[in-house]
């Protein structure tokens, strides 16, 4: 291993580490990256696959901006399928089923190929730091020290520890230590992260059941296939080549529930071993039972974890009932009488940093040049936590740079959307995206990622050459097309009139007329038909403009703020908002307080008269 300084280190090997460490080697900085386990770089650890309701936009921002996610699923995806086609495009989303294998040795070989990029494996067991007072935080990372003695320096950390600090599993009454099933947990960063002054948190995550392929009787299962014509997740990829395999659905059942209600006493949630708490939207099939006790069948979708692999993922039964419950339950469901389980689900509980200890731009609180990313924020999902590995990456990059950092806005990203949730309303649950957090979600489309966020990726150093006239000769596509629309017209009204019904389709008006890709009229047909819910968003938008352009100082004393409430002086002194904006989002600011906010910036801003 190479002993020169580093520019920036990762800490991790998940998919917060990769795209962190993606971005900043390829914004040009000496970046190491420091794993437990090189082999386990990429790895999936629950469900093989990428993307789904608010995460695949999430994958086609990380592609627009120039990470490595959509390529990466693009390349071992095995069955690609665009979700919510029936309904409107601001909620319909790309997933894809991948090859759980192959995803993490594509992952690492990018990695492995990125100049200035040096992959260290070693255990971090304390972030190294220098104590000052010439900024807010007092104290500056320089570093990492590894569990065998060696300290790297650099001048800025990213860290991604996933669900590794101070891990513990639960299987029944049977509990032991680890950041997943057979790796090592990581003990002593909570104990470094405690004495630089973080304050830290407990959640819990579960993954189920996998079982063997051929212990199940497929003939009994409603079969669910790809899409004939599958959609990419990178802007660089023209069309999927490899074959789509099939999933399949099935259900629990009354004797399924009866079974999980005869030994809830022996499930950890249940019996008072696991006091933290869990994701509510990817429950364990313990708390479905029992919130939805009306319901007597819940879905389960059994997915490949890759073409050759003899492993079928259970997804919708994640559970920590001991091994010899777990058994009789997965038989008990149809198609799976002779199953063999082949990993028996688990929960896991570990430590987080409640956000609101970090700024926007995903830079700690407590210690400048330290970033966090991934689940360590208190997410869920391998795409919110390649979002977040992303921004913290390039920020890392643009600190050693003496560049300003980047905050992606909420009107201008699901990933922004998602990093201004968790830093102004920290969650105290795994957090998970949801189109429904977006409150521009009609804008901010899967299609359109590019547009909104290229441009970007451009500027600060992510986006290639080629992939940046990729999206110059794309611009140029669709405003030719939008021209055509114009100009031609049929039955007195131009085309572009007659695709604003909602009973006319593109294909409809120009087959054979024009020879415009789909991917481009597709995009055009959703602009005019959806032009008055757009043109209503972008006001909306122009209205929101406002209040986040009002900056808020970095070291404003809210005790100091004549006439503010108790409460919002606690909530804006630990939160420390950017902009009037971000205040205003904030639990339990009202606009009273943000009204007396403004007079004492106000106040504070006018000259004084001399005497």
């Amino acid at each position: 291993m190479s002993q020169q300084r580093f520019d920036v280190i990762v800490i991790g090997g998940g998919h917060a580490a990769a795209e962190a460490a993606w971005a900043a080697a390829r914004m040009g900085m000496r970046t190491g990256m420091v794993t437990m386990s090189v082999s386990s770089i990429g790895r999936m650890s629950c469900n093989p696959a990428i993307g789904g309701i608010g995460k695949g936009q999430i994958v086609r921002e990380i592609d627009a901006m120039g990470g490595l996610m959509g390529l990466a699923a693009d390349a071992v995806g095995i069955q690609f399928r665009m979700l919510n086609r029936r309904k409107g495009p601001a909620v319909q989303a790309p997933r894809a089923q991948a090859d759980r294998a192959a995803y993490a040795r594509c992952v690492r070989t990018m990695l492995e190929g990125t100049p200035g990029l040096e992959i260290i494996q070693g255990t971090a067991t304390d972030i190294a730091v220098r104590q000052h007072r010439q900024s807010l935080a007092g104290q500056t990372a320089t570093g990492v020290v590894l569990a065998d003695g060696r300290c790297l320096p650099a001048a800025a950390v990213v860290l991604t520890t996933g669900t590794f600090l101070r891990g513990l599993i639960h299987c029944g009454s049977r509990q032991f230590a680890g950041g997943r099933l057979g790796e090592p947990s990581s003990e002593q960063l909570s104990y470094s992260l405690e004495r630089m002054g973080f304050g830290l948190g407990r959640l819990k995550t579960g993954t189920p059941p996998r079982v063997r392929r051929d212990s199940i009787d497929f003939g009994r299962l409603q079969a669910q296939p790809g899409d004939d014509e599958p959609v990419p997740f990178s802007f660089l990829t023209d069309r999927i080549e490899q074959p789509q395999t099939c999933c399949w659905i099935t259900y629990t059942n009354p004797a399924t529930h009866a079974l999980i209600r005869a030994n809830l006493h022996l499930a950890p949630m249940y019996s008072g071993q696991i006091r933290s708490t869990g994701p509510r939207y990817c429950p364990s099939i313990e708390d479905k039972v029992v919130r939805f006790a009306d319901k007597d069948r819940h879905q389960i979708f059994l997915e490949p974890e890759g073409t050759d692999s003899e492993r079928i993922y259970c997804n919708g039964i994640p559970t920590s009932l001991p091994v010899d419950v777990q058994r009789p339950m997965v038989r008990s469901i149809e198609g799976m009488e002779r199953a063999e389980i082949l990993q028996y689900g688990y929960a896991i509980e570990y430590d987080y940093v409640p956000p609101d200890q970090l700024h926007a731009t995903l830079e700690s609180k407590p210690v400048a040049g330290l970033f966090l990313a991934g689940q360590i924020n208190g997410t869920s999902g391998y795409e919110e936590a390649a979002g977040q590995g992303l921004v913290a990456g390039v920020n890392a990059a643009r600190l050693v740079q003496g560049r300003e950092p980047i905050a992606l806005r909420r009107d201008q990203a699901y990933i922004g959307v998602m990093i201004d949730d968790l830093v102004t309303r920290p969650p105290t649950e795994p957090y998970r995206m949801f189109t429904s957090r977006a409150e521009y979600r009609l804008h901010l489309r899967s299609d359109n990622a590019d547009q909104r966020l290229t441009p970007l990726g451009r500027e600060v150093g992510l986006v290639d050459e080629d992939r940046w006239q990729q999206f110059v000769d794309k611009q140029d596509q669709l405003a030719q097309a939008r021209r055509f629309l114009q100009t031609h017209r049929r039955d007195g009204g131009s085309l572009a009139d007659w695709l604003r019904r909602p009973d006319v389709t593109w294909r409809e008006l120009v087959d054979g007329d024009a020879s415009f890709a789909a991917i481009i009229l597709d995009q055009i047909e959703i602009e005019l038909k959806y032009s008055g819910y757009l043109d209503r968003q972008r006001r909306q938008i122009e209205r929101f403009s406002e209040l986040e352009s009002r900056p808020l100082p970095a070291d404003l004393d809210y005790a100091s703020v004549d006439q503010l409430r108790a409460e919002a002086r606690e909530r804006l002194s630990a939160v420390a908002p950017r902009s009037l904006g971000q205040a205003s989002r904030i639990s339990g600011i009202t606009p009273a307080d943000l009204t007396i906010l403004m007079i004492h910036l106000q106040r504070k801003a006018r000259p004084r008269r001399g005497g």
